[in-house]
């Protein structure tokens, strides 16, 4: 049997009893530590996100892409039914189309990607009727989208939620399900101009009623 060790005070070296050996502690310094000023700040991020509709001629790569589909993919869903389908388009053939169904806006063709949003409301109608098809799950398609918005900010890239389309039209060119309806078409890629300045924002004392606060 092994004899005892003892360890004084003054010892630097901790010492503590492996299998059949002991080893050397690992010194403070040599433990990964978080760096707090590491952090980033949403707020700030979520302040600098503006509608950009002018890119440069730079590819997205689908990892980004996906990237962002999996973002939306994280944004909470009544029940978590999870009633969307993305549908993300790189071939400026169908964009050209796209771009003709949301009233000619330029940007959506010269955009590297487009995604656009649909809802698949079965998934929310089975379990919450016409609420669900009517209500939770457009509010929950448009949840995802933001995250989308938000995860392109922080990649470096732009886009611009687009709602003003007719909505046959981007269904027949993307040859939707009968179920599916297009909620938002999200161009993306390289701003061509980052610079844009802050829009206004009502002030919060107008726009809040604070109850017990």
């Amino acid at each position: 049997m092994n004899n005892p060790i003892e360890i004084s005070k003054d010892n630097s070296k901790e010492l503590v009893r492996g299998f059949s050996e002991f080893r050397e502690n690992p010194k403070p310094e040599q433990k990964d530590q978080f760096n707090i000023t590491n952090k980033p700040d949403f707020l700030e991020l979520s302040k600098s996100r503006r509608s950009i509709r002018g890119y440069k001629e730079k590819d997205v790569t689908k990892e980004q892409l996906v990237k962002l589909i999996e973002a939306a993919q994280s944004a909470p869903s009544a029940g978590n039914c999870q009633p969307w389908h993305f549908y993300v388009v790189k071939d400026k053939n169908l964009q050209a189309e796209m771009k003709a169904g949301a009233y000619n806006q330029d940007f959506i063709l010269s955009a590297s990607a487009c995604i656009v949003v649909c809802t698949d409301s079965k998934r929310s109608e089975g379990r919450y009727g016409e609420r669900g098809k009517n209500l939770y799950a457009i509010q929950d398609t448009a949840a995802a989208i933001l995250n989308i918005l938000l995860c392109a900010k922080d990649m470096g890239l732009g886009t611009c939620w687009v709602g003003a389309f007719d909505e046959a039209k981007i269904a027949k060119v993307l040859n939707l399900p009968e179920d599916f309806r297009p909620v938002g078409i999200i161009p993306v890629g390289y701003p061509a101009n980052d610079s844009y300045p802050p829009q206004n924002r009502r002030p919060i004392e107008e726009v809040v009623t604070f109850i017990g606060c």
